[in-house]
């Protein structure tokens, strides 16, 4: 009974997450989980209550993963559901291990329990972002991104938010069991955050320059349709040159331009092909375009054996300025790991052909001509990995995230901006998300969003490139803090543990 309950729990929390967005439901369901791990009455019993949890919040949560199998013809759309009860058995482990953990600590003394919980939680989901290749995706701190504690991340990072959110719920669950004492240390802390400083804003060279983010609502059953390139070229041209005749900087999606804009090979352009670059031709003789883009590699220069996922920068008439290439690639999506073995019994990536992407260096950043500043680019599903968003020898003055979300159905956009958000308030620099179907966003250097465009809908951001931050202190010391956070809480809840255990009688 007591899984079945975590189990209902685990799901009831998923729904504090974007696009519901009902916050407060992830305090409860941490009391929630605070009451039936006290009452596990073994370490087995407090792993499966964890990993019940987990299951529960992870196969909701991530419900949009299903939706990117309804794109592909090579696997039949079921496999999405497979694909997502799978992937959340093996997520829930993590809070499986913190459960353990506060059970371990903490059947002695309840505010033990919770500032075990916490800080477990904190090491866990860094785990979760790290091993495997990782997969960050739905911290609990995320569900406070419409919240004035968002901005508390620039100190202690995401993670850090975790461990707040699971202490806002330990501290629920302390109350609810009348320890007024213990319960009110903890309401002191939390509150105590709300009045941290925050980053101070500073204007920079590029800061209040006019910029345009272009969503041109090309859904992915479109894109990849042969011939599909000119009507998609043709929307983006028009946003691009409607009415505005300022110098612009402007930012186009993921993929953009579905042919390559990048071929070393023999008789191939060295960079963006002309007659492949109408729209960006037809922008402002005086722009500057970043957009999405595939560019091929070849070893020996004869023959194709590798892609990158790519940002372009390209200046007046398509000219190549400079180039990025994604770093941390989605495995499935833009590569098959295992290839030989998993194509053999039918499987494929979800993205169109059988080309895998390699991967790029990492974090760069790009000074960009005409006093545009400095751009720091993070590429999709890039943007979630707190700490690992920004060059850290050559800061840039915002950061821009091209994304492809068509894949992702209802529950996967809004999820994802919400965690760009928190880079945004972190690192103290502002993000532009362009999208091809939304939800494209303007998010200044606090997290919060100045414009944005919802999703399905054609149109541009006008706007001022927002200034950044002073560095902040979880962009000086990154994870380190949220670790040391983390290890802090469960070193003082096993001295409280050691204490219960061994006071006089």
């Amino acid at each position: 009974m007591l899984y079945l309950i975590a189990l209902a729990t685990g799901v009831l929390s998923a729904f504090a997450f974007q696009p519901v967005g009902w916050w407060p439901l992830m305090i409860v369901a941490i009391a929630a989980l605070c009451e039936l791990a006290a009452r596990a009455g073994s370490l087995r019993r407090a792993l499966l209550i964890g990993w019940a949890f987990g299951v529960g919040q992870f196969v909701i949560g991530l419900n949009w993963i299903a939706t990117a199998f309804t794109y592909q013809a090579a696997m039949p759309a079921w496999l999405g559901w497979i694909a997502v009860v799978l992937l959340s058995l093996y997520l829930a482990v993590y809070p499986m291990i913190a459960t353990g953990l506060a059970w371990r600590f903490g059947r002695e003394n309840r505010l033990a329990l919770v500032l075990a919980l916490a800080g477990s939680w904190a090491v866990c989901e860094w785990l979760r972002a790290t091993m495997f290749t990782g997969f960050a995706w739905n911290p609990i701190g995320v569900t406070l991104d419409d919240t004035h504690v968002l901005g508390v991340s620039s100190l202690i990072g995401t993670y850090g938010l975790s461990a707040l959110v699971a202490l806002a719920g330990g501290t629920l669950w302390l109350v609810a069991q009348r320890q007024w004492k213990e319960g009110g240390a903890l309401v002191a802390i939390i509150l105590f955050t709300h009045f941290l400083p925050r980053p101070l804003i500073e204007t920079n060279e590029a800061a209040l320059k006019p910029i345009r983010i272009v969503q041109p609502n090309i859904g992915q059953q479109l894109k990849w349709i042969p011939g599909y390139e000119q009507i998609a070229a043709a929307k983006l041209s028009k946003l691009s040159t409607l009415k505005d005749q300022r110098q612009e900087l402007i930012f186009w999606p993921e993929a953009a331009v579905t042919e390559p804009l990048s071929d070393n090979r023999p008789g191939a352009a060295t960079y963006i092909v002309e007659e492949r670059s109408e729209a960006a031709k037809e922008t402002s003789g005086r722009d500057l375009l970043l957009t999405g883009g595939i560019a091929f590699r070849s070893k020996d220069r004869r023959k194709i054996d590798g892609a990158a996922n790519s940002i372009f920068v390209l200046g007046p008439g398509g000219k190549f300025v400079g180039r990025y290439d994604k770093a941390h690639l989605v495995p499935y999506g833009e590569y098959l790991p295992m290839r030989p073995l998993l194509s053999a019994i039918g499987l494929s990536r979800l993205a169109p052909g059988d080309l895998d992407f390699q991967p790029g260096p990492g974090p760069q950043s790009l000074a960009l001509p005409e006093g545009w500043g400095t751009a720091g680019f993070q590429l999709c599903y890039e943007i979630i990995f707190s700490g690992h968003v920004v060059d850290p020898h050559h800061r840039p003055d915002f950061i821009f995230n091209p994304s492809n979300d068509a894949w992702f159905g209802a529950w996967g956009p809004p999820q994802h901006l919400a965690q760009a958000r928190l880079r945004a308030a972190e690192e103290g620099i502002p993000v532009i998300r362009s999208t091809p179907t939304g939800i494209s966003a303007l998010i200044d250097a606090r997290g919060q969003v100045i414009d944005s465009i919802p999703l399905g809908k054609a149109g541009i951001i006008w706007g001022y490139l927002p200034p950044s931050a002073r560095p902040t202190l979880f962009g000086w010391l990154g994870n380190a803090i949220p670790l040391a956070l983390g290890f802090l809480l469960l070193i003082a809840a096993i001295a409280l543990d050691r204490r219960a255990r061994y006071r006089p009688i």
